[in-house]
């Protein structure tokens, strides 16, 4: 299932990946199956390691092995910005530039914003199953054990998603001096395009 799982997560990342950046199919795979195998080798990795930790701890893992795949499949899915840059646009929405830092900034704020979403419920359902697993009535009825924990996520995930993509904005301001200091070639591309007349603020789309 964990391989189901970052299968499913490498495709939401790329569909919800900066559109103006595009991919060739080599690239599509090599990113799949990066993105797949080692967020897969992160999440089993990190539950190997840590399965004979105390109890409180091993409730802990799903939400750590989360989130470290989540660092791992989202950069490595969204290579190719990170390699080329994404679009940056000035305030009229012309393309300005496409820039690299743009690129790490917003990928990393997406990575942020996912395992904001994601922790609550993963950190809270296991203790909240731990109390629910003292009650007799609770006990003695294993088959609600599952779809007990599936309703908790949803409800989680109904809450935290808004919350969690409404972090960051969807389109993010970059300073043109940033570009100037971190991103020479970006910023060449704004001196051809613009000469002296340089917007003070450009901006780019983070993804989702």
């Amino acid at each position: 299932w964990q391989w189901f799982n970052q299968s499913f997560n490498a495709l939401v990342n790329y569909t919800n990946r900066n559109a103006n950046s595009p991919s060739s199919t080599k690239q599509l795979g090599v990113a799949y199956f990066s993105a797949t195998f080692s967020a897969l080798g992160a999440a089993i990795g990190l539950k190997k390691v840590l399965e004979k930790s105390p109890p409180t701890f091993q409730r802990l893992v799903p939400m750590v092995a989360v989130a470290s795949a989540n660092c791992v499949n989202i950069p490595l899915m969204r290579q190719v910005e990170l390699m080329d840059g994404i679009t940056v646009t000035d305030a009229d929405g012309e393309v300005a530039c496409q820039s690299t830092v743009a690129a790490r900034e917003g990928i990393a704020k997406v990575v942020f914003s996912r395992i904001s979403i994601a922790a609550p419920g993963m950190f809270f359902l296991p203790f909240i199953m731990e109390k629910m697993e003292k009650k007799s009535w609770f006990k003695s009825r294993p088959f609600l054990h599952g779809p007990f924990q599936v309703l908790g996520v949803g409800c989680f995930l109904m809450l935290m998603v808004p919350m969690g993509c409404s972090i960051f904005p969807q389109y993010v301001e970059l300073s043109s001096q940033k570009l100037k200091s971190s991103d020479p070639p970006a910023y060449k591309q704004l001196c051809e395009k613009y000469g002296d007349n340089i917007p003070d603020l450009l901006y780019y789309n983070k993804g989702l």
